[in-house]
């Protein structure tokens, strides 16, 4: 058997433009698992409403943020990939659920050069259905009807994984050695409530009520919730740091329905007005940095934060393509391709 690895990241427009935002919007917006309603329903909401109108906002938060080289999380999806391919014996290729590049192009990539068992890296750290699900079904999708003959194999959430935890504090560590902050916010992606409940396998456990992230359970292996809260401790107990100073909330929603709370814009007015002027963000939802870290934290974020009294605003970048970060997941790719282990 010839191992093989593709890493799969959430995609971009092929440019900051209208014309390329509502292809990219349409294939995102009308995936079942993002926007989980009836699908004549899901039709009206995203071709007969949001394409009408946020292909041109959309188009002009991504020029914001736009690189030279192109889309930054492409881009630095792409070096992320590079550098973890020279660190492995077994080739690696980059696949995007959405846009250009696709999960299907990746697997084409593999099997041409001889790989008949992939192991799947959704770059998520935290299990949702719109976000690792959705890779996950597609890729089985495209390998049923494309390539029948390559094995699957997925690599788990690592939202807890010591080594990852590791990681990534300590890059929130360095960037906060010349940062004295007031207060720590943990912003991750919010998602819509009935996700949660839509996601475990109980049908019971899951109330969202302050309690049933704390309780033991299996459905904690695919909520989202509380592994978002998990890494936020995990982190506080790794880096000692100080729980009055420290905080997760939710960020980019859509309207009319209830979303995972603290919503993070609300907290930049509340933590200002509490006298936290001194604010530090960190995304840890996202592995590379995109238009949600870049335009809606990194810039949109600042300036909600110091129109509401803060002072200062630092936004700690995605671990990107580090070199600690790179070579643990050379390390994980190592140990499943020569001894069948994954991490845990």
């Amino acid at each position: 058997m010839q191992k093989g690895v593709l890493l799969v990241n959430l995609g971009s427009p092929d440019s900051p433009t209208a014309k390329d935002l509502k292809p990219y919007l349409d294939e995102f917006l009308m995936d079942e698992r993002v926007i989980d309603v009836n699908p004549v329903l899901r039709n009206i909401i995203v071709r007969g409403i949001i394409l009408q109108t946020r292909p041109k906002r959309s188009a002009k938060a991504y020029a914001k943020i736009w690189w030279d080289e192109g889309s930054p999380l492409i881009v630095l999806s792409n070096r992320f990939k590079d550098k973890v391919a020279k660190k492995v014996k077994i080739p690696v290729a980059l696949g995007m659920r959405y846009g250009s590049g696709s999960i299907k192009e990746g697997l084409q990539e593999l099997q041409e050069q001889g790989v008949d068992e992939v192991l799947l890296v959704p770059l998520y750290p935290h299990y949702a259905m719109s976000s690792y699900e959705t890779v996950v079904v597609k890729a089985m999708e495209d390998q049923k009807a494309h390539f029948p003959d390559l094995k699957l194999t997925t690599l788990p959430a690592f939202f807890n994984n010591p080594d990852y935890i590791k990681v990534l504090a300590k890059s929130i560590a360095e960037q906060l050695e010349s940062f004295e902050y007031d207060h720590l916010l943990f912003s991750y992606h919010g998602i819509p409530e009935r996700h949660i409940r839509k996601s475990d396998p109980t049908k019971f456990h899951c109330k969202i009520d302050g309690q049933c992230c704390s309780t033991n359970s299996v459905a904690h292996h695919t909520c989202y919730r509380h592994q978002c809260y998990a890494t936020t401790e995990l982190i506080k107990k790794e880096l000692k740091l100080d729980s009055g100073k420290v905080s997760s909330s939710f960020q980019s929603r859509l309207p009319n329905d209830p979303w995972l709370k603290p919503y993070t814009d609300f907290e930049f007015e509340r933590l200002a007005k509490e006298g936290k002027k001194r604010l530090a963000v960190i995304t840890p939802a996202f592995v590379s940095d995109c238009l949600e870290t870049l335009e809606e934290i990194a810039m949109e974020g600042e300036e909600q934060f110091l129109e509401a009294g803060g002072t200062d605003y630092v936004h700690i970048p995605c671990l990107n393509d580090r070199e600690d970060w790179v070579a643990l997941m050379a390390r994980w790719i190592s140990d499943w391709a020569v001894h069948e282990t994954l991490p845990v």
